[in-house]
């Protein structure tokens, strides 16, 4: 891989990691265009992307900082005070309670996720006929949500069984295609959240899953990967700056707008996939 290559890769994850129309489904579709998915080595795309999904982890983190120490803080706070006595403040109470929905929310994708790490991995996950699926089936669900949401609740009003309901939309984003941050706005949408909140609690949701998803690969990746240290250093710094300026983007974009127009994206997406493997200009793995 060379440097020009990280730098595109770089660019496509941190673009598309954030904004629903699925990074794992852009990356294979470049990855395929540039030679560098292996048919009989498909774990060590799936280490790649893993590995440099850790660049837009750490643009979560810095674009989030604040509320990740108050939600540190107040877990523990609020924890603590069960022991000493102290009565813990409002805000440490909302804090740690949304610490407490992060968890909750993980949990699904974390459970099935190790169950099903495999299959994940495996070449079946990398067909642009799951893709191309995935892409369309959904947008119709994003319109769905978007159709019967009320979208009324603020992060303030999350409760239990919202996280239930995202963490378990989470889990469709193990299907490449999906999008983590499509299938958690769709749950969230489903759930009452506003767009903006929807992607906010996604964004935060997204810190554990992407971060175990990393680590775990990244034992494999020092050893399975054959692209260049440089080029994957590269590539996962550039996904991270790229990242953050797509986290901005999509915060300021949902405070006005529906995700109509990332609906129409992966469907248009989808149906011209789905001509080039009909026509047999690309080849379904």
């Amino acid at each position: 891989m060379s440097i020009l290559e990280a730098i595109i890769l770089g660019l496509v994850q941190g673009l598309t990691e954030f904004i629903p129309i699925s990074s794992t489904a852009h990356l294979t579709l470049v990855g395929k265009w540039m030679n560098l998915v292996d048919p009989q080595h498909p774990d060590q795309w799936t280490a790649f992307i893993a590995v440099i999904q850790l660049g837009t982890l750490i643009a979560v983190i810095v674009y989030f900082w604040t509320d990740i120490l108050r939600i540190i803080s107040g877990f523990l706070m609020v924890n603590l005070a069960r022991f000493t006595g102290r009565i813990a403040d409002s805000s440490e109470k909302e804090y740690a309670t949304l610490g407490w929905l992060i968890i909750i929310g993980t949990l699904p994708v974390a459970i099935v996720g190790l169950l099903f790490r495999h299959q994940i991995e495996g070449m079946l996950t990398k067909d642009l006929r799951i893709i191309a699926g995935s892409l369309i089936g959904l947008a119709i669900l994003l319109t769905l949500a978007e159709i019967a949401g009320r979208q009324r609740k603020e992060m303030k009003d999350v409760r239990i069984p919202d996280a239930i309901v995202v963490g378990f939309a989470q889990v469709l984003a193990l299907i490449p295609g999906s999008s983590r941050s499509g299938s958690t706005i769709t749950g969230g949408l489903f759930s009452g959240l506003k767009r903006e909140t929807a992607a906010r609690f996604s964004f935060l949701l997204s810190i554990p899953a992407v971060a175990a998803s990393g680590l775990l690969e990244l034992p494999k990746a020092l050893h399975s990967i054959n692209t260049g240290w440089t080029a994957i250093a590269v590539a996962t710094i550039v996904s991270g700056i790229s990242g953050y300026a797509s986290i901005a983007f999509l915060l300021r974009y949902l405070q006005r707008h529906t995700t109509y127009v990332f609906v129409a994206y992966r469907i248009a997406l989808g149906l011209v996939l789905i001509w080039l493997l009909v026509s047999g200009r690309v080849l379904a793995r």
